[in-house]
């Protein structure tokens, strides 16, 4: 019961659109997506560690069963906490990009997150942040190779590396919904006071744990292209329309400046 108090304090749900509501445990965000009353259902990462009866709790007030699918956007501590417990709960299957599947099956640990970018509080105790890969065993599967989301129609997944090799966004192409994962976010991550107040402004990805801005940039301009109506992002609150249109397309045109760090481990 602690705990179930201590982490219903610690979450906040927005519903971007009537079948896609972002749930934020503590600083990172997940999704779902499907119609309210569905058996048809989709969970975009699972958050942080220690928020699973909050998750299943939500889940079955608003669906009418367990979702068809687990997706990964990757698999960096704060987006895959509650997965193994929800796999064990569910039964439901896990994808994600076949690039991000060492790091979900324990082969392979990720780099070490870099305190000295950023130049904020989140940034500067990220050395405390795990980076030791999960394993997730025979219970994940490589996403489909024609693009297709599994449980979700008429959503795609885009291959958007940089913040990690394997990182996927989530497009609806005929509604402009976008699932943006890490590949941007709407808050400066770097910083515990923006991420407190949880000021609403595009960045790129969190610099601290970014080991490939090159892709990064590529991964940014791809999707500003695509001119999303609504973006929920891994991190922050969700944006729409003209501002997040606007904000979008000035990251990809001056991404060099406005995320990349002058120096760092991985610039």
């Amino acid at each position: 019961m602690a705990n179930h108090l201590f982490t219903e304090g610690m979450t906040a749900n927005e519903e971007a659109a009537p079948d896609l509501l972002s749930l934020r445990t503590l600083f990172v965000n997940m999704c779902f997506i499907g119609e309210p009353g569905s058996r048809s259902w989709v969970l975009v990462d699972t958050g942080m560690t220690g928020f699973t009866d909050s998750i299943i709790r939500l889940a079955e007030e608003r669906f009418a069963g367990p979702p068809i699918a687990i997706v990964l956007t990757h698999g960096h501590f704060d987006h895959v906490g509650s997965v193994i417990e929800l796999v064990q709960h569910w039964g439901t299957p896990v994808y994600a990009h076949p690039l991000e599947l060492p790091y979900l099956t324990g082969m392979k640990d990720y780099q070490k997150p870099d305190p000295s970018v950023g130049g904020g509080l989140m940034s500067g105790i990220s050395f405390l942040y795990p980076n030791d890969a999960i394993d997730l065993d025979d219970r994940i599967t490589s996403l489909p190779q024609d693009g297709s989301v599994p449980g979700a129609p008429g959503w795609k997944w885009l291959h958007t590396p940089g913040h990690t090799p394997g990182h996927v966004s989530l497009f609806h192409e005929r509604r402009r919904l976008m699932v943006a994962g890490d590949a941007f976010i709407t808050v400066k991550q770097e910083s515990a006071l923006a991420v407190i107040l949880q000021e609403k402004e595009i960045h790129g990805p969190p610099a601290y744990f970014t080991t490939d801005w090159q892709a990064a940039q590529r991964s940014v301009e791809m999707l500003a292209k695509l001119k999303p109506e609504i973006a929920v992002t891994g991190h922050g609150h969700y944006m729409r329309g003209a501002e997040l249109t606007d904000q979008l397309e000035q990251l990809a045109g001056d991404f060099e400046h406005m995320a990349v760090p002058k120096q760092g481990r991985y610039v």
